[in-house]
């Protein structure tokens, strides 16, 4: 994991290109623009005080909001996924996935899908994961923190079918039994491991086929843009999650 943002390599840059019209002229470069939209996400920086060296903040924030209507992001992560798979020996589909969730404090003036987690007294909003062995994101949610895992986990479901025809099994903690659990088995055939750490055990206790994703949410820390949700739509709060899923992926290819 690196330490500081690096602005993207010449290697970097050939994987991204293939998923943008770089052949248009503009006024700024596409290259430029990126490296903008990743330092914002790495720094936690506010879009108007981005770096003078980038092009105006409001130029990048049109970037990063066609992108995130387009889908961009998620093709490109979707992408990046698969060759690191590849570069470790793996299948580019993955037929194990953990899931899991993570409850994030909102700031003040975010009032869209919101809500107060009671048991881990977050007020804010709730991200669920689901990983491969690898760690890496093959669905991603963001609702109210107030919402329970067994339901909101099911928009996981069809990321994690469209990203994989191999998904044999979903391993996931007490809380994604019920709706999400009758879902999984009935609907999908998928295989379905509950597993829960003993209650005699107190902090953390990495579980058999679920660390992977909590491996994940703690490399999500070193993204200050994702120590809070400062996003006023969840829909932006993906794709942060997505961008920083794809500079600790794009790190691994550096060169």
């Amino acid at each position: 994991m690196q330490k500081q943002f690096a602005e993207l390599t010449d290697s970097q840059w050939q994987v991204i290109e293939k998923f943008l019209d770089v052949e248009r002229k503009r006024k700024n470069c596409l290259r430029t623009i990126i490296n903008a939209i990743l330092w914002i996400t790495r720094t936690g920086a506010q879009w108007r005080n981005l770096e003078s060296k980038y092009p105006p903040w409001s130029s990048v924030y049109y970037y990063f909001r066609t992108w995130q209507k387009t889908g961009v992001w998620g093709e490109i992560l979707k992408h990046l996924v698969q060759l690191e798979r590849e570069s470790q020996g793996r299948n580019a589909e993955p037929s194990a996935v953990a899931i899991d969730s993570q409850s994030v404090k909102k700031v003040s003036f975010i009032s869209i899908s919101t809500g107060i987690d009671g048991g881990k007294r977050v007020n804010g909003r709730k991200r669920h994961l689901a990983v491969d062995v690898l760690g890496l994101p093959v669905g991603i949610y963001v609702g109210p923190a107030n919402n329970h895992d067994s339901v909101e986990g099911v928009e996981l479901l069809w990321q994690i079918e469209n990203a994989s025809r191999r998904v044999r099994l979903i391993s996931a903690d007490k809380a994604y039994r019920g709706d999400f659990e009758e879902l999984v088995t009935g609907i999908y055939n998928w295989g379905m491991d509950i597993s829960q750490k003993p209650e005699s055990q107190s902090g953390f206790v990495p579980q058999k086929k679920r660390w992977q994703v909590e491996r994940s949410f703690a490399w999500l820390n070193f993204y200050r843009r994702l120590t809070r949700d400062y996003e006023r739509l969840p829909e932006s709060s993906v794709l942060f999650i997505q961008l920083a899923f794809c500079s600790i992926i794009l790190a691994r290819r550096s060169g």
